[in-house]
């Protein structure tokens, strides 16, 4: 294995196939992105209301080269220019993840260079380094998804502690509940979404679960069965659903019970800088809110750009480059980790 020394420039070529997006990018020092390729799945998994991990592994293999040789292609760089190659490695879909880690593992064997293995929640969070520069730790992340809701505490670059999780449904998969049990489909989240927008937020009065000796732990279980029984009892009594007006409610209750829980964590351990992450980052009503929240307490806020929002593998990059200059990287035994927990890092270093 080659060493490098930093210098100026060091181009990362990143990978991530954690679910239903092939994505690859080439990010210049971990933050100035040359290229940033997506290639998304919604279309093969529509009909099926949701992801289906065969399919999702089979499309990978089919799109992996033709996303690196377009980001290749955008960068107008040649692989043999790549200085570090990065791949997402967990936590996903174990088909999925393995797609991309055995492309990185490959290209970094035949090209001689640093392997650096990435949490996927932990790129989300380094996403929002692509695009605010003057972004520092220590700062509270509040990373929604579709898998994860967590408080984070961003200790140091790739130190993190869990403060607050979901014990139940992430956000984001009750969006997709929700969204299937009305008819909307998936991806369920931008189609609540906009139907929230005709409705009223306040019509419905849905309720926010507390977890016993657990303040700062979410749970969405709930609300999701408080919605189920409203349209089981609306049908029974043969009413119309506002489908406006509950697609608001519900999605205000969700927003109501993230920034709750965000406001309980940054009293007790005085954050002075609030950091969103997570697909569910693309949710404007949630940015919104917390964003006003933020102002109306003199607390800093960042967010991505819808872009950076969804799987993809420029955020990888960004957070490789933290790993790398950490000392930190992976021999050829790499794996994939469906299960791995942020903080974790389970390979064996070179």
């Amino acid at each position: 294995m080659s060493t490098l020394t930093e210098k100026e420039g060091l181009l990362i070529l990143a990978i991530e196939t954690s679910c239903d997006e092939t994505s690859a990018a080439i990010v210049k020092n971990g933050r100035t992105v040359l290229s940033n390729i997506i290639h998304s799945q919604i279309a093969l998994h529509e009909t099926y209301g949701g992801v289906v991990p065969e399919i999702a592994s089979r499309s990978h293999i089919e799109k992996i080269n033709e996303v690196i040789e377009k980001a290749l292609a955008q960068a107008q760089v040649s692989l043999h220019e790549i200085d570090i190659i990065a791949v997402t490695y967990g936590p996903g879909l174990v088909g999925a993840l393995l797609v991309g880690v055995s492309q990185a593992k490959a290209i970094a064997y035949a090209l001689d260079k640093p392997l650096i293995p990435i949490h996927h929640i932990e790129g989300h969070i380094a996403a929002n380094f692509l695009e605010h520069k003057q972004l520092r730790p220590p700062f509270l992340s509040l990373v929604v998804s579709g898998g994860h809701t967590h408080l984070i505490a961003v200790k140091d670059y790739g130190k993190f502690e869990i403060l607050g999780q979901t014990r139940d449904d992430a956000a984001g998969e009750a969006f997709d509940k929700i969204a299937r049990a009305i008819g909307f489909g998936y991806p369920g989240g931008p189609k609540i979404e906009n139907e929230a927008k005709k409705g009223n937020p306040y019509a419905i009065p849905f309720p926010k679960a507390k977890v016993e000796n657990a303040p700062y732990d979410f749970s969405f279980s709930g609300l999701k069965s408080a919605v189920l029984n409203y349209l089981h009892k609306a049908k029974q009594r043969g009413e119309n659903v506002n489908l406006s007006d509950l697609a608001a409610s519900f999605q205000q209750a969700v927003i109501d019970a993230l920034i709750e829980k965000t406001a309980l964590v940054i009293e007790k351990y005085s954050y002075s800088t609030l950091v969103l992450a997570g697909g569910v980052a693309a949710n404007r009503s949630l940015v919104f809110q917390l964003r006003k929240w933020c102002e109306e307490h003199r607390i800093k806020f960042f967010a991505p750009s819808l872009v950076y929002c969804t799987d993809n593998a420029a955020m990888i990059a960004a957070a490789a480059y933290d790993e790398y200059r950490q000392g930190n990287r992976s021999n050829y035994t790499l794996n994939a980790v469906p299960n791995l927990k942020i903080g974790e890092r389970k390979y064996e270093q070179w």
